[in-house]
């Protein structure tokens, strides 16, 4: 009898243990990992929305979301580095700051394609230094705005 008591103390400590032992962990804090960069459009919002969204299709990126609150989200190409797909994902968040013009703010994410113990395969966000690209998608954004022509103003 005490070797079955022995056994079932073992197995009710272990079985306690087991949970604590920081097999499974919690998902990292990807906060910071993102650039933002912020220009203000002289337009109004619908003629900034239809501006974005031609600018991205003119320069190649895959559009993922678009949605008239004012959010679109795009990716680039992906691309082979050392064998592992990367591509970058933009965030354009479009908000009105007065009737006549809109304020259009860019955030770049790095992504990696990849598998990890816990994940299925997909993308992960990594670090992101370089913001060029997106300074560069808002000039064409607001160089987009500004070739467009403006209705006649009524008098």
């Amino acid at each position: 009898m005490t070797t079955f008591r022995n056994v079932l103390l073992i197995l009710l400590v272990a079985s306690a243990l087991v949970p604590a032992s920081g097999c499974a962990r919690a998902a990292r804090n990807t906060e910071g990992f993102a650039t933002a960069d912020t220009a203000v459009v002289e337009a109004p919002y619908p003629e900034t929305w239809q501006a974005v969204k031609a600018t991205l299709r003119d320069e190649g990126y895959d559009i993922y979301t678009r949605d008239r609150r004012g959010v679109f989200v795009a990716y680039s190409d992906a691309k082979r580095r050392r064998l592992v797909p990367h591509r970058v994902q933009y965030t354009i968040t479009l908000e009105g700051a007065s009737p006549q013009s809109t304020k259009v703010t860019v955030e770049t994410l790095r992504q990696v394609y990849g598998v990890t113990l816990l994940t299925h395969p997909g993308w992960h966000d990594r670090k992101t230094t370089d913001s060029t690209k997106a300074k560069a998608l808002l000039e064409a954004i607001a160089d987009r705005v500004a070739a467009a022509p403006q209705p006649a103003a009524a008098e």
